[in-house]
This record gives C-alpha cells, structure tokens and sequence, in this order.
C-alpha cells in the first residue's frame, strides 16, 4: 500500500513543532495551509525555504505576519496556475497559438520555487516578443558586497565548547597529518567502458556479502535463509535488494520487490508485502527480512532483521601520544585548550553566482581561512561548474593578465586564474595549510564523466603544493581522525525516492537519510539513481542537472570497508545541517554560493584526543570519539 498521508491534527501538529517550532498562533496558520493545499509539513517546510529565500530573508523568523504572506503567495500560485490552464484551454478551443514566450521562473536549491515567485508584467507587449527570441538570461542575483549578515553562524554543534583561537602568527610546520584510506590509483580506471557481465556481478556480489554479515551478525545457520521467489510454508530468511516493479515512478509500498541474488535466488525478484512493522526502504537498499510466500505471488514480511553497523575506527595510544604531540599538547589540562585545537574549514561548490565568474565567495572563503589560521581548508567540487550558464556557454571574460592571451585562452587557463590565483595567494600566505581538493562529476575539468571519479590534475591546474588532490569520493585521515568525503548529492535524491511506512524510529530527515549511507556502508547506496530530469533544473539554457552517471563496475569503489568513519562530509542541496549520526558526526556544509546569492561554509574547532594513564596501561585500541571533542558551525560566508 501507498505511504500513509497524516491523517490527524495531532500528527501535523508535532511535525510542525519539531520543524518550525513556531508560536501558538503561527502554528494555527501553519496547520491551515497544510489543510487548505493538501500539504506534508515536510514538504510545507521547503517551500517555506524557498518562499524566505526568494523574499531574501532566509532566516527570517516566523510570525503571525510573514506566515500570512507566506500562505497569501502560495494561494495566489495556485490561481495563477489555474488562470493559465484556463487560458490555455480557451486558446485550444479557438484553434489560434500565440507566439512561444518564456516565462522565467526563480529556482532555489530545492527546485521547489516554479511558479511560486509572480512574472514580472513588462511596460509594452512588444518588449515581450522581442525578449522571446533573445538568449535565456540569467537571473540577476545581489552583488556579493550588498549580502546580507556575513559571518552569522547558523547552526552549531557542541556549542559548550570554545571555538579556535588562531596564534598570533601562523605555525611554522603543518600541524596535520594527512593520509590517504582509500587506494586512489583504483579510481584511474577508464570510464565507459562498462560491460553488463561485470556491472551484474558487482550487484549480485553486494546481496552475498551482506548475507554473509547478517548471518555472523545474528548467529544463524545456513538453513535459515532462503529463496524468497520460492513457494513454501516455512518461514525463511531473505536477504536482497529493494527495487521498483516498474521502471518509472516513485517507488511505493505498491510497487516495492525484492530482487534476489543469483546463488540463492537465481536473480528473481518478488513482490514484498510488509504490513506488521514499520520501515523506511529506499530502491538500491540490502535487506534482510524474515517472512513466508505462502501463495508463490509475494513475500509476506513479518520481521526485518537489522544489518550489522561497522566497527567505529580506532587508534593505539602511542599514535594518539604522537599526534597530540604536532598539537604542542603537553598534558591532560590541553583537553579543552582552543590554541591547541584543529581548525578546519569545509566548503562545497558551486562557488560564484550564476550571473558572474568573480568566484567572490571563494576569495572570502580564503580570506577567512587566512585570518583564523586555518590548519586544514577542504574544498569539494564543483569548482568550475558545468551547471553554471556562463561556463558552460564559455560566454565570459577574464581578468586580465600578462601571461595569458584573451583570444587564446583555454578552460585551463581560466582555472588557473579564477581558482588557482586565491589558493596560491593563501598558501603564500599560511605556508602550512593543508588544502584537499575533491572533485564533481560537474567539473568541467575533470577527465572522469562518471562516479567514482578520479582526482583533478592539481599541477597542471596551477594548485599550490599544499593542495592535494584526491578521488571522488575519498576516505582519509586528518591526523587521527577518519574522514569520509563525497561531492554527489546522494541525500537529496534519497529524499525523493525514500518510502516510509509507518512511524520511524528517526522521525528527523536529516538524521534519518545519513543513516541509510552508515548502514548500508556506501557513499552512494541509492540504485538506479534519480533520473537527473527529475531533479532541480540549473541555470543553464538547457536546464537538466548532470545527475549522478555511475559507473557500476566500480560501485565497489564507494564501499566503506574497515571501519566506520568519525566524520562524513556530505554536500547537499537540503538544508546545510551539522547532526551526530550512529557516532558519526555528519556535516552538509551547503554551497558556498548559491545561484543567486551567498552561500555557507562550516568550521571545526577538533580538540585533541587526550590518553588518559588507564588507556595507556591498557595498550587497546581506543575510539576516537571526535562527536564529543568537536565544535562545528556553519556560517554564512
């Protein structure tokens, strides 16, 4: 059956609580727009988003005023849209066709914004027609210098510890050390190449592999699983992949199949039906339920079994001693000393407006990492954006400069003046930051189409030798610290293909949607993606995302193999968040710009790892526990 629409007040009520938190008498107005427009309050909660960021007030608290506003505008979306589909029946009735005018839309990071920001009538019907045949323009966004409360942090996690306090001068050695966990030579394979064979046994072998843990997980014995497509009366274990009956649609409760590995299943797939528990299963999901195809139509589900979590990651005292010592810790009473903390900064791209190529937010990005000290400045692609209107129509001019000839100039050499010039001139200027540089599969500069992808030409790009360039995605370690680091947008597309049924045991979204990736043990657990037509439109003439083009012979490159991370770096167009997942500290920094205005970034203040005298008696393994030792805020840049 279809996901359940709330069906009572007291529901809606508590939703809107925990998203809004508004007063009592917004809240009234509030559960009268989700009555009157047939609305989710998660659902009711984007469109408030969008509404605040098209009106510029992004963080604007709600009241009794603007919640009027907000629900007037979205009313008068609903008759504009009815006027036209009446208009537009009238014209067919009439036989006659207007000539083809684009109405432009404003669209926010959500793609929730069409039609809701009114046309602007212009003075004269001719200046309609004649707009009609000029290029697409790109909406006019504020000038970076007129944005409004730079620097205002935005969420803060760990808000009772002290943000870094930079020295005087900047160190004179790098206090990080960095180290790649992941083997990036694998991901210099070549892309589209793949052949259906190896792509068929990449995601046969992920149903074994997961049938291997639950089994060790759970103690059970061979004969308790089973071939869920088989007609049988005994109640038998089943593990496989969540997938669609059908190749278009949002997958439902309808809809929802198991499909079966080849071993224990020969590949079939069967219909589920799970009425007794409560669950949240997304297409491309391992699962393992416990249940009876009594008929041979379908499997009846009556228990989902949980999968096995990673072991958290975990250091020796003596290299948590070693560290600690590139801190200039010197004993127990550092544990909460902000000079001897890490301070690191994490962006996202795109990273300029879509009107300009000024990369302005970049500029203050390294500006600010140059005034706190920053230890470590992680930037994740894209960096030059294939989504952006004047990259990707190579309409633009550049600043200019002696080395370069303006009829001769290459995308190269655009890099290497727009991006490369900031990150040289802080590298220059704090000798030992360390900058890691991941990729997107919109970077117009990579030579990978597809995902995984491999790392960016950092010499070639003119990168300072502080940059490192690593694959898309990567796992590393900062020091002790274990970071997993993915540039695609995997939250977001989760979001639109997720079902829940029932209540969930993690009724936050942005809790809840990390925790598939903790789970499933993968960057990227979501098959098939989104269709990319279906998600947020660009800005671009043809305005259809790039999406995410897998490569499913290398999916394997996107496991997560011997431990859980301590942090997970996830861009996304959702709301940026700082959340402690399954102990994992997730952070969504959110863009650095958006399409039409300043973005946000997020700073770590990491405090060192202190060992006590019984840890180092032991001589064990000791977790990090980075969720406890951290402050992450997220400010606007």
């Amino acid at each position: 059956m279809p996901a359940k629409k709330h069906d009572s007040r007291h529901s809606v009520g508590d939703e809107l609580d925990e998203l809004f938190v508004p007063q009592p008498e917004v809240k009234i107005e509030l559960e009268s727009i989700c009555r009157l427009h047939s609305t989710s309050p998660e659902e009711l909660f984007y469109k408030w988003e969008s509404y605040a960021m098209k009106m510029g007030q992004e963080r604007a608290n709600l009241d009794v005023s603007t919640v009027k506003d907000f629900k007037k505008d979205l009313q008068e979306t609903v008759e504009r849209e009815a006027r036209s589909r009446s208009h537009m029946r009238s014209a067919d009735k009439r036989g006659t066709y207007a000539t083809p005018r684009s109405s432009v839309k404003v669209e926010d990071v959500f793609g929730m914004l069409d039609g809701v920001t009114p046309v602007q009538q212009t003075s004269s019907t001719g200046n309609k027609r004649k707009s009609t045949f000029e290029t697409p323009s790109v909406p006019k966004s504020t000038t970076f210098a007129e944005r409004q409360n730079p620097g205002q942090i935005i969420e803060t996690l760990n808000g009772h510890l002290n943000v870094y306090e930079p020295p005087i001068a900047p160190h004179p050695e790098p206090r990080v050390k960095l180290t790649a966990n992941t083997d990036l030579k694998k991901f210099r394979y070549r892309p589209m190449a793949m052949h259906l064979s190896e792509a068929s046994e990449v995601l046969d072998d992920r149903i074994d592999e997961f049938q291997t843990l639950v089994q060790a997980y759970h103690g059970l014995d061979d004969s308790a699983f089973g071939n869920a497509a088989a007609q049988g009366t005994n109640e038998v274990i089943a593990v496989g992949r969540i997938a669609s009956d059908s190749p278009e649609g949002k997958l439902n409760a309808a809809s929802m199949v198991l499909e079966t590995a080849r071993r224990t299943g020969a590949g079939l797939r069967t219909p589920l039906k799970v009425e007794s528990a409560s669950y949240q299963f997304f297409p491309g999901q391992i699962v393992a339920v416990r249940g009876i195809n009594a008929s041979g139509e379908y499997f009846s589900v009556n228990e989902i079994l949980d999968i096995p979590l990673l072991a958290p990651a975990a250091s020796q005292p003596s290299t948590l001693e070693a560290l600690n010592e590139r801190l200039g810790v010197e004993g127990a009473d550092d544990h909460n000393n902000p000079t001897k903390a890490l301070n690191v900064l994490v962006a996202s791209g795109p990273y300029t407006a879509d009107d300009n190529v000024t990369f302005e937010p970049l500029h203050a990005l390294c500006a600010k990492a140059e005034e706190t000290c920053a230890d470590m400045l992680i930037l994740i692609g894209p960096l030059f954006d294939t989504e952006h209107p004047l990259l990707a129509s190579g309409d633009f001019d550049l600043p200019e400069d002696p080395s370069v000839a303006p009829d001769r100039a290459t995308l190269v050499d655009a890099f290497r003046i727009l991006i490369a010039k900031p990150l040289q001139a802080l590298a220059q200027a704090i000798p030992s930051i360390t900058i890691v540089v991941v990729p997107s599969t919109r970077d117009l500069m990579a030579k990978h189409v597809s995902w995984p992808q491999d790392n960016l030409p950092g010499k070639k790009l003119g990168l300072p030798k502080q940059a490192k360039m690593v694959s898309n995605p990567v796992t590393v370690s900062i020091n002790e610290v274990v970071v997993a680091i993915s540039a695609q947008d995997v939250l977001y597309e989760l979001r639109r293909e997720e079902v829940v049924i029932g209540k969930p045991k993690e009724s936050n979204m942005l809790a809840r949607l990390p925790r598939h990736l903790i789970q499933q043990r993968h960057f990227f657990p979501l098959y098939p993606p989104v269709d990319r037509t279906l998600l947020p439109k660009t800005g671009t003439e043809e305005g259809i995302a790039t999406g995410t083009p897998i490569d499913v012979s290398y999916l394997k490159l996107g496991e997560w193999l011997e431990a859980r991370p301590d942090m997970l770096i996830q861009p996304s167009a959702l709301p940026q968040f700082a959340k402690v997942v399954e102990n994992v500290l997730v952070i969504n920094p959110g863009p650095l710009s958006k399409r039409k205005g300043a973005g946000t970034y997020a700073q770590l203040t990491v405090y060192p790892r202190i060992v006590t005298e019984e840890e180092r008696s032991k001589g064990t393994l000791m977790g990090h526990k980075l969720f406890e030792r951290a402050r992450v805020d997220v400010i606007r840049i």
